[in-house]
């Protein structure tokens, strides 16, 4: 029924004005996320109470084959510029590129207090930062199960989980209005590798009744318990104890815990590690400068001792795992690694899943290692070779019935997830308009202990980085570069006086990606010559070079796509001087006088 005008302005002097439930007023907290719904990756949640915003997570999203030439998929900052005169700090839960990413893009647009990291996130960041002019003094603050951060408004306390990175945090917030706990990306293992999940603290939480619960989704679709890391560190040795020949291991580098494993598994079967791949080599630096890697300088090759190391004292430790076209595994594959080709009888063993969309490049990549005759392990149902650092349903399930939240937010995870959570949720008990499905730029007020959706939004869109260059393409580049690489580029030159307002010579048409052009002289020529008659129509009068560009577009893109049902990008080029002209007209001359090459036996 629509509002009157007494119950939307009051009907009394003295009386308050009235409120939709869903504004939002003085005195509320803001829970919304700029990145990490509907996707995996990117991930950014804020909660913003008066004048400070505590921010946790800073991801970037790698970008699938569609994003042509894009090097990172990072949040729309916008809102978060637009607040730059609120106090603003970083929370980080572990440090994962999907959370820890974003940061140096972050920095440069938006002032932030201070950045608070557990141990291992601190070392990346660090590592990442040096990387970038300006951003090496950034204030980090390590953090622990212990620590806490209090602000005007914010109360930051943190519990300890298990995910495969090591020091992985939840996140527990009290603010005026109530308290939210948020989980960062977690799975539960009853014989953990590495420091082990605080059931207790969880558990008091729970006690204090929290009021929202924001919770990993990715794994909402897996049935059943996880995997032990343990299982799969077992696994690992088995291979170890089995191989007689030289063996290669790809997998995640940033599964830190995995990686200490197979090299522990190495040197314990007397081979000697050697790794390959950028990311892996910096994890592995900084794993052993914090202590989690635990290996002598002794049980390392060099890539010079590598040729004259017998095959079974050789464990090769690379990236690779998802088929990138330039990770070392796929260079190894192919025959273009400096130091390592392949020989019969080398076992490659690959310690993780394909990420969804991966799994054509992760198949070409095992093609070719079994064309050069070596024998390639991945995970099936015969073996434990990996195992997930993330949630399944039933232990998102504890996770609820341990932290027993009044109000249910599943994040981090595609639309299907989240709905997979929202179910789970709802058969723990949790009232389905308790349950908040959001997508990226949504709000959610907490106010006083209840939880309401706001009638608005934030910008959440995401900005494609090329490079360094936090600009963002805007989609119509992106568009440019899918017709490029689809139909290709067809540019074509005209000559023309402007003073005298006519054209010197026939257009030359050029094209790149579209027809091979000895092919197809007859078609360009009837290109060249159905421009040529339209220009001078419009050259009859007088014209701008605007108008002209338009009058070749409009030619000529219909006539190549009733010929070929291809739409190129069509480019003119209009060049305004007689000796360039003439030059032109020169070159177009001895061009046509070559005779097409023939092909010989």
């Amino acid at each position: 029924m629509p509002k009157t005008q007494e119950q939307t302005f009051g009907h009394a002097s003295n009386k308050k004005p009235y409120h939709a439930k869903n504004h939002v007023e003085k005195g509320d907290t803001l829970i919304y996320a700029l990145g990490g719904l509907g996707e995996v990756g990117k991930n950014m949640y804020c909660y913003e109470h008066e004048n400070e915003i505590c921010i946790v997570d800073c991801g970037v999203l790698f970008p699938g084959d569609d994003l042509l030439g894009v090097d990172y998929v990072i949040p729309d900052y916008h809102h978060l510029i637009r607040m730059n005169k609120k106090r603003k700090f970083l929370v980080i839960t572990h440090g994962h590129e999907d959370h820890i990413g974003g940061i140096p893009f972050l920095l440069k647009q938006v002032q932030i207090d201070a950045i608070y990291a557990p141990r291992f996130a601190k070392a990346l960041i660090l590592k990442k930062l040096s990387e970038h002019k300006g951003l090496e003094k950034t204030k980090i603050i390590e953090i622990d199960e212990n620590s806490s951060i209090t602000t005007k408004y914010f109360k930051v306390g943190f519990f300890n989980t298990i995910h495969s990175i090591p020091d992985s945090l939840g996140v527990h917030i009290t603010c005026p209005n109530g308290s939210i706990v948020h989980t960062g990306d977690f799975k539960f293992d009853l014989t953990p590798v590495g420091t082990n999940a605080d059931y207790q603290k969880m558990a008091f939480i729970g006690v204090t009744q929290p009021d929202l619960l924001m919770s990993d989704s990715t794994n909402s679709g897996v049935e059943d318990f996880s995997i032990s890391e343990r299982k799969v560190a077992n696994e690992i040795q088995d291979i170890m104890r089995k191989t007689k020949q030289r063996l290669i291991v790809a997998t995640f580098a940033s599964n830190v815990h995995r990686v200490a494993q197979i090299i522990e598994a190495a040197t314990k079967f007397g081979r000697k590690v050697i790794v390959f791949g950028r990311s892996m080599e910096n994890v592995v630096d900084i794993g052993r400068k914090m202590g989690t890697i635990k290996v002598k300088n002794s049980d390392f090759l060099s890539p010079e001792e590598l040729a004259h190391t017998p095959d079974d004292k050789v464990c090769i430790i690379c990236t690779g795992s998802q088929g990138e076209p330039l990770a070392a595994l796929s260079r190894i594959a192919n025959g273009t690694h400096r130091f390592i080709h392949l020989k019969p009888g080398d076992t490659i063993v690959f310690s993780s899943n394909p990420i969804p969309g991966n799994q054509s490049s992760v198949n070409r990549v095992i093609d070719n290692l079994f064309r050069s005759g070596a024998t390639v392990l991945t995970k099936s149902i015969l073996n434990n070779l990996h195992t997930t650092g993330h949630a399944s349903k039933e232990e998102q399930k504890l996770m609820l019935q341990l932290v027993r939240p009044t109000y249910f937010m599943p994040i981090h995870g595609e639309y299907k997830m989240l709905m997979q959570h929202r179910q789970t949720a709802m058969e723990t008990g949790i009232p389905k308009e308790n349950i908040f499905v959001c997508a990226n730029g949504d709000i959610l007020i907490l106010r006083d202990h209840k939880v309401l959706q706001s009638d608005w939004r934030y910008q959440g869109d995401d900005i494609y980085v090329d490079g360094n260059d936090i600009s963002g393409l805007s989609t119509a580049v992106l568009k440019d570069r899918r017709i490029l690489a689809d139909n290709g580029l067809v540019a074509v030159i005209l000559a023309i006086d402007s003073k005298e307002n006519k054209i010197l010579m026939r257009p030359v048409i050029v094209s790149r990606g579209f027809v091979f052009i000895k092919d197809s002289q007859g078609l360009i020529k009837e290109a060249e010559y159905i421009v040529n008659n339209s220009l001078q129509e419009k050259m009859k009068e007088k014209t701008t070079f605007s108008e002209i560009k338009n009058c070749v577009r409009s030619t000529l893109e219909p006539f190549l796509y009733k010929k070929t049902h291809r739409n190129p990008i069509v480019i003119p080029v209009i060049l305004n001087s007689k000796q360039t002209m003439e030059e032109l007209q020169k070159n177009r001359k001895s061009f046509h006088a070559r005779k097409p090459r023939t092909k010989t036996s």
